[in-house]
């Protein structure tokens, strides 16, 4: 991958996760509806979700971490899945669909994005044992 596609890729999965983490702490009166009415202390897992998403931009954007914090995104997105996309979907909110399948797409980018960047990193290591090894 170039240079070029290579950090713009993270770049443009990365800044939407962290904006929206901080909309988490700006406006968290406009998410309360969204958290599952079983899961107490809602104002807590919105900042805890704003949080996520922040750490997650930062660590896509930085490179540390990546693989570890778009499998945490991963699973994160899937939970939102099933426990308030697909909760609405069977209430009734035909909307919910498009929230199902935006955060199932994402979820599955994360992922992509994830390996990619292990696979990178394995190939770098392996590229540095290789050179330090002709050295010898």
């Amino acid at each position: 991958m170039s240079w070029i596609n290579h950090t713009l890729s993270k770049w443009l999965y990365a800044i939407p996760f962290t904006i929206f983490g901080l909309f988490h702490f700006l406006s968290p009166e406009m998410l309360i509806e969204a958290v599952p009415k079983f899961l107490p202390g809602a104002i807590f897992w919105i900042y805890l979700t704003g949080a996520a998403l922040i750490l997650a931009g930062i660590s896509i954007i930085s490179g540390k971490f990546i693989n570890l914090a778009c499998k945490l995104l991963a699973v994160m997105l899937l939970v939102f899945v099933f426990t308030v996309s697909l909760p609405g979907i069977i209430g009734g909110n035909e909307m919910m669909m498009q929230a199902l399948l935006k955060d199932l797409s994402l979820a599955g980018a994360a992922l992509f994005i994830g390996g990619q960047f292990e696979t990178e990193q394995i190939v770098k290591r392996t590229s540095k044992v290789e050179t330090s090894n002709t050295n010898l």
